[in-house]
């Protein structure tokens, strides 16, 4: 689940001594050649619209999936009946007013069985734009536009659409490779890149910065505790730690800042040799960049490869659950699943059902989706999950949603 981020913190002061590039005629700069242009465009602020966009179309998003829920004609039991299709889910189904478990899976859903054996790789970015909930939406939306608006402002449009973008696909990649018997919603992913890029823009770009420790460490802080947030249940934390270290390493290649004083010594009039610098990027600059595109390559290849051939890393390393969800007093981590096995009798529904070694038979004649979710809400009441229905004729799970 999202988490709302504290306000975003300035580490973009420059010092102030120096002369700044875009003091220099932008239009003569411009008819000069379009690469010193770019170069000293990079400095100044741009108008941020793309993340506004992002924040509209989940909305968007959003306000479909609820329309294609349809509460009213599909469940038994309804909040807000007063908005007809778009009513929600009652709070024991989805405590997060939202849709159903079946509507999110219908709209793209991150379902690993459906990836692997469906070939359906496309819900590794469809899951991004869906939300299990008004609360979930909210939570996501405040942190995009607190995060999003001063990074666009920075770097502009096209390198943060592409951190976002890719950021999500990682998060939801490392998920599908550890959560594989529940279905992942949610944005977290890319924001969490967001912040990973944050981090890394700040280490590369360190010369052009004033109060550098102080703004990394409250960034870390903020980082920290965003993750710490991930272990409490039903949040998943594989997502939010991909999403982050895909936007991290994607930082180092798209953030990536001309040293100031070359920029100033190249593009204006004015000449201060305390300022100059002989190299448009510093060493450790170039280092970073190629191994941060090397280890993004190797890492979604080698992810893309196990996702397809069905790897379960939970197998291969006993404690990695654990950064997802703790168990403590309060809470457990272990996801209760029922199975319901179905026979069709003429238009009778015999609905067996089994849940911590516990069964039940049910009769049902004329049995509709919604009489089968009430039986199911009976059989296992889990406020903070979201079930999925089940169908006649079919052997299912009870399926639930991680918030990402």
């Amino acid at each position: 689940m999202a988490e709302h981020h504290p306000s975003d913190i300035q580490i973009n002061s420059r010092q102030g001594t120096a002369i700044h590039p875009v003091e220099a005629d932008g239009q003569s700069l411009q008819a000069s050649g379009s690469v010193a242009y770019w170069e000293v465009k990079q400095f100044r602020k741009w108008i941020p619209w793309l993340i506004p966009s992002f924040v509209i179309a989940n909305i968007v998003m959003f306000i479909i999936t609820m329309s294609v829920n349809n509460c009213p004609k599909n469940s038994v039991s309804c909040i807000a009946r007063f908005l007809g299709r778009f009513s929600f889910q009652s709070l024991k189904e989805n405590p997060l007013l939202g849709p159903s478990s079946l509507t999110l899976r219908r709209m793209g859903a991150l379902e690993v069985n459906k990836v692997v054996h469906g070939n359906q790789l496309w819900r590794l970015v469809t899951c991004i734009w869906l939300h299990a909930g008004v609360f979930h939406l909210l939570a996501n939306m405040l942190s995009l536009l607190v995060i999003g608006i001063r990074l666009e402002q920075e770097f502009g449009f096209l390198r943060i659409g592409l951190l976002y973008v890719i950021s999500g696909f990682g998060g939801s990649l490392l998920s599908s490779l550890f959560i594989q018997s529940n279905i992942s919603v949610g944005a977290s992913g890319a924001l969490f890149g967001l912040l990973g890029g944050m981090l890394s823009e700040l280490i590369t770009n360190w010369t052009i910065y004033s109060n550098k420790v102080a703004a990394l460490v409250t960034l870390l802080v903020i980082i920290v505790i965003n993750l710490a947030v991930g272990i409490l249940p039903h949040v998943d934390n594989f997502a939010h730690i991909g999403g982050f270290i895909s936007g991290f390493l994607l930082g180092f290649v798209f953030l990536i800042r001309p040293q100031f004083g070359w920029v100033s010594q190249r593009y204006t009039s004015q000449t201060n040799s305390s300022f100059g610098a002989n190299h448009k990027f510093k060493i450790y600059q170039c280092v970073l960049w190629i191994v941060s595109l090397i280890l993004l390559i190797a890492g979604f290849t080698a992810g893309l490869v196990l996702l397809r051939r069905g790897f379960d890393a939970n197998r291969h390393c006993s404690w990695c659950h654990y950064l997802s969800c703790v168990p403590t007093s309060k809470w457990s981590c272990n996801s209760e699943t029922t199975y319901c096995l179905s026979q069709q009798v003429g238009n009778q529904l015999n609905l067996t059902c089994s849940s911590n070694g516990k069964f039940g038979t049910y009769i049902l004649p004329n049995a509709s989706n919604s009489e089968i979710q009430v039986i199911l809400q009976e059989r296992k009441k889990m406020t903070k999950s979201l079930k999925s229905l089940i169908q006649p004729k079919s052997l299912n799970l009870w399926v639930k949603v991680n918030l990402l």
